[in-house]
């Protein structure tokens, strides 16, 4: 009798122990992982990884303020985009506009209030071609002066208007190749026009009224944003019109039309 007393207050122990042990392995499961600190300002950035478009002046301007380390880089802007959404980076730097775009289109993301950078963009041309550079800047000086690249801005910037309608009454002789990315909306980005792919946004119909004043007619090339300098040095396209910043780099490899838009670059974070 003592002994089946005693192995009966054993495994009664053993038990005891055992479901001890189960309920301490269940509290470590249950500790939920540190969240991470939200950004509100710019100077939260250092150290965090940040997404950009490849080739743009937000790619310069990180890499150059914070490292290559601190940087992820995307074809397009809403791949850096759908990086922050699913955690993968802490930010993303790019352009207003597409910022805004972006922003509109996906759930818990914000721009912060204050602006990365203030940035201006223009077209590039080759270095070889001074003609067609003050061609192009003699068109856009009359499209601002009647109002046409107002109605541009309007349209595509605050949804007022109607989309630019081509002159189908103008002679062409000769074509404008226009390289771009049309990842970028506002500024260009594809559309379906009458069942057709088309290009559409603010680069691209002031380019169509540009080839509306000068007599040509307008082809457009989609490419990377990092493809189009090289499009236009190798003489593969006529223009750069990407919403193109003019930085002291990109000069040294083309020629830059007056300036035709004041932009900035922001920072979307998680809400």
């Amino acid at each position: 009798m003592k002994l089946k007393k005693l192995t009966s207050l054993l495994l009664a122990g053993a038990m005891v122990l055992s479901l001890a042990a189960c309920g301490s392995g269940s509290d470590s499961s249950e500790e939920k992982p540190e969240e991470k600190e939200a950004i509100t300002s710019i100077d939260q950035l250092e150290g965090k990884k940040i997404g950009v478009q490849t080739g743009t002046t937000g790619d310069i301007y990180v890499t150059d303020e914070f490292g290559e380390d601190s940087v992820e880089r995307y074809n397009k802007g809403f791949e850096a985009v759908q990086a922050l959404q699913q955690g993968k980076i802490d930010a993303v730097i790019i352009d207003n506009e597409p910022a805004q775009v972006f922003v509109s289109e996906n759930d818990g993301l914000k721009i912060l209030d204050e602006a990365y950078t203030e940035e201006e963009y223009a077209i590039a041309v080759s270095k070889d071609n001074t003609e067609l550079t003050e061609k192009l800047n003699e068109a856009l000086a009359a499209l601002k002066e009647d109002g046409t690249f107002d109605a541009i801005l309007d349209y595509y910037i605050s949804g007022e208007g109607e989309p630019y309608a081509i002159d189908e009454s103008v002679e062409r002789d000769g074509q404008l190749i226009m390289a771009t990315n049309a990842e970028f909306p506002p500024y260009e980005f594809h559309d379906t026009v009458d069942g057709e792919d088309v290009i559409m946004g603010v680069d691209a119909d002031v380019a169509r009224a540009i080839c509306d004043y000068l007599g040509l007619e307008l082809v457009i090339e989609d490419m990377n944003f990092d493809s189009i300098i090289t499009a236009v040095q190798s003489g593969k396209a006529d223009v750069g019109f990407a919403g193109m910043t003019v930085t002291e780099d990109r000069l040294k490899s083309v020629d830059f039309s007056d300036t035709y838009c004041t932009a900035r670059q922001v920072v979307i974070v998680a809400e």
